[in-house]
Formats: C-alpha cells, structure tokens, sequence
C-alpha cells in the first residue's frame, strides 16, 4: 500500500485497486493514482511519492476501509 493509507488519519485518501489478481493485494490513494496516470506508470517520482509499505492482511482490509471513498473525502476516517 501507499504510504498515505497509513499516516493519514484524519480523512479518507480514497482506495484504487492497482491488481486484478485477487491473491496479489496491492492499492494505493487517489492521489497516488492520478500521479501513476500523469506519468504513465511506475517513475522513480511516483515511486518515491507513493513510498511503498508492506502490512498484514487484516490491516489492508482495516485500511482500505478507512480510505474508501464510500462516505466522501472530506470526511473524517472511521
């Protein structure tokens, strides 16, 4: 996961799927997306922009549904 699904705890970053196998869990905020879109991929940029964490499987279910736009962005966390 990106690094802002696990400092920012205020509001909710937004939750973007970036795997289409389900054993490969990966995911990363909107803002990281749009960046990815912007330079076409994984750049040494977005690399350090997302700076890649590793969690456990309950904690990435714990954090994509804290980031999950369900309730809008500006929108406090659970």
């Amino acid at each position: 996961m990106c690094r802002h699904h696990v400092q920012v705890r205020d509001r909710r970053v937004g939750f973007v799927d970036n795997s289409s196998d389900p054993s490969d869990l990966q995911g990363w905020c909107e803002d990281c997306e749009a960046l990815f879109l912007k330079q076409g991929g994984m750049t040494d940029e977005f690399l350090r922009f997302n700076d890649f964490v590793l969690v456990c499987i309950d904690c990435y279910a714990l954090l994509k549904g804290r980031h999950a736009v369900s309730a809008g962005p500006s929108e406090a966390a659970p």
